[in-house]
């Protein structure tokens, strides 16, 4: 009672090649002779013998924004409230100096999670509609 057996075939031997006919011996299981069989044999990944590898055969197709894509940071209003007093003046720099944002060319939009208790004055950022609503509702300003 209490113990715990592998199910049966769960447990096999590890397979030792090239030690004798008894065994995987004489080709070891790489039949005989050819590329594969040498030892630093074999080709590169995606090498189709001479024909026209399929990375290369599928065309490159279209136009990715990637590169240019604009990534916001997410500040809360939660957050606004327990750094910033009334009628300070949230932006960027004040952000960056808050720690509430990274990075030298960071760009943030406020998130309406939490509530605002704060009057405050929002300049140059992004805010969701629902953050807005809040906002005017606490009193504060948007420029």
């Amino acid at each position: 009672m209490g113990q715990i057996n592998a199910p049966v075939g769960a447990k096999t031997r590890k397979t030792i090649v090239g030690r004798g006919a008894s065994s995987k011996g004489r080709t070891c299981g790489r039949g005989n002779n050819g590329q594969n069989a040498r030892s630093g044999g074999g080709v590169r990944p995606g090498f189709e013998g001479g024909q026209m590898p399929l990375y290369r055969r599928v065309a490159r197709r279209g136009f990715s924004n990637q590169p240019f894509k604009d990534e916001y940071e997410v500040v809360s209003l939660d957050a606004i409230s327990a750094n910033f007093e009334d009628n300070e003046i949230v932006n960027i720099a004040s952000l960056k100096d808050k720690n509430l944002v990274k990075g030298h060319d960071a760009k943030a939009k406020v998130l309406a999670n939490g509530e605002l208790t704060k009057k405050v004055v929002f300049e140059g950022l992004k805010i969701s509609a629902s953050a807005v609503e809040l906002i005017k509702t606490a009193g504060g300003e948007i420029k």
